[in-house]
């Protein structure tokens, strides 16, 4: 039996005493896509698109069915996914960098304990700090997909998503534990192309002929049901709607074009992980999958993200931990999981503790110890205004599994949503006497979790 603290020995020549090396802590491979929601993998349930890869990471791990972002915008959240912190602490209220030193980031913490670190893809969060990183300057991707080559051909971005991340993984010196950000572009749209998502050219078969169910809120109705500031053609959500989904024909190409990423994310995945299990480190590595924010698909007809409904702000989060046990392993976990939960849950992977300032929490408390609980039943989201309050508006909310409450501060409007018996919140019970003690309730929750979050 050990003692905590200290380190096994084995008997040398001669019954010689040596000390046996410390086992070396988890490397780190997190697969980070990009405007890709909760439901959006064939292992939860969807009926369309294919994700094979990202099903066999959740068949050796765990999928988390509550998983969360705390600001759905890419450039905050992805703040939030370094810093370990809400929006009202790291500072970052759009694209710029964060204001939370970069030793308080996790690469920060685990590349000043010896890992070997690096970030391919995209970044969005002001300039990219290359003296931070082992390999990251020039991998760094924009947010288009054909990328011209210097002998005049074009590259698709998660190609280059995946070469690079291949790269890494072969020319990381050897005996060095090592983290990769694999930060990929798709399936975001890109926004200045009229077709808005623009797969390979081998994935146009795919799906080709599988006609896309529509949402059952996308729709007028439910587009004239929101609040007077978000049912307008002046809301960027609504303007993006018109883009990609106004007509039915246009929404069956958008979406199966989407898909098509999706899979060419999926794909890369893969073979990101087959590189891992050659080199014989996939059983040495935490491999987490996930996005930096969920996705609206028409839903309330509106496109895109950024206002807290689910189709916004719940993403798919998968976890390959080769501390979990098999018998444990293809779990479904409900408790609610954060993206500032990432960061302390790879530290904790590391075995180093979180810098003060994170806010947190070591997710695999949930998964390696399944009896444990943290507590947390609610959180806080919070977006900020950008560009103004007729374009996209700021919101704030509590958020739990069973109920929703909404404050839209820039025009003092409330919502109230019972997530169990309305999943797709069509009806707004704020202004119903019946629930006056649960609204008045969450209105009263809401300063503890803002302050909780500076």
């Amino acid at each position: 039996m050990l003692l905590a603290g200290c380190s096994p020995v084995t008997t040398g020549r001669a019954g010689e005493i040596r000390q046996a090396p410390e086992p070396r802590p988890l490397n780190v491979v997190l697969l980070y896509a990009d405007d890709w929601r909760h439901d959006t993998l064939s292992c939860a349930g969807h009926p369309v698109v294919r994700t094979p890869n990202l099903d066999r990471l959740a068949a050796e791990g765990v999928r988390f069915r509550n998983s969360y972002v705390t600001t759905a915008i890419c450039g905050v959240s992805r703040a939030s996914m370094l810093t370990g912190q809400w929006m009202s602490r790291h500072g970052n209220r759009g694209f710029a960098m964060f204001e939370t030193p970069w030793d308080r980031t996790f690469p920060g913490v685990l590349r000043t304990h010896g890992y070997w670190l690096g970030h391919v893809g995209k970044w969005h969060n002001g300039a990219f700090p290359v003296a931070a990183y082992d390999i990251g300057e020039g991998r760094i991707t924009p947010t288009r997909y054909w990328l011209p080559q210097p002998d005049g051909s074009r590259e698709h971005v998660t190609e280059r998503n995946e070469a690079d991340a291949i790269e890494f993984l072969r020319k990381r010196p050897e005996g060095r534990p090592f983290c990769l950000t694999v930060a990929f572009v798709a399936p975001h749209a890109e926004d200045d192309d009229p077709r808005q998502y623009l797969p390979q050219d081998e994935s146009m078969e795919r799906y080709r002929d599988t006609p896309i169910p529509a949402p059952a809120t996308a729709n007028d109705e439910s587009f004239r049901a929101l609040p007077p500031f978000l049912a307008n053609d002046r809301n960027e959500g609504r303007r993006r709607w018109s883009l990609r989904f106004e007509t039915p024909e246009r929404y069956q190409e958008s979406m199966r074009n989407y898909f098509r990423l999706v899979t060419e994310v999926d794909t890369a995945c893969g073979r990101v992980l087959e590189e891992l299990a050659r080199q014989g480190e996939l059983d040495r590595t935490l491999v987490i999958f996930t996005t930096d924010n969920g996705y609206l698909h028409g839903e309330h007809g509106l496109a895109d993200k950024w206002y807290p409904f689910e189709e916004s702000i719940r993403v798919p989060l998968l976890v390959r931990d080769p501390r979990l046990p098999m018998a444990r392993r293809g779990q479904v976990v409900d408790a609610i999981a954060l993206n500032v939960d990432l960061a302390p849950t790879i530290l904790a992977a590391a075995g180093l503790s979180s810098p003060s300032g994170m806010q947190g929490r070591d997710l695999s408390t949930s998964y390696l110890t399944p009896s444990t609980t943290d507590g947390r039943v609610d959180f806080l989201y919070e977006h900020p205004t950008i560009l103004r309050v007729d374009f996209i508006p700021s919101s704030r909310a509590v958020v739990g599994t069973d109920w929703k409450y909404v404050f839209w501060p820039d025009w003092g409007v409330e919502q109230l949503f019972d997530l169990n018996a309305d999943p797709l919140e069509r009806q707004d019970l704020a202004g119903d006497p019946r629930h006056a003690a649960r609204l008045e309730s969450m209105r009263r929750r809401m300063p503890a979790l803002e302050q909780a979050a500076r």
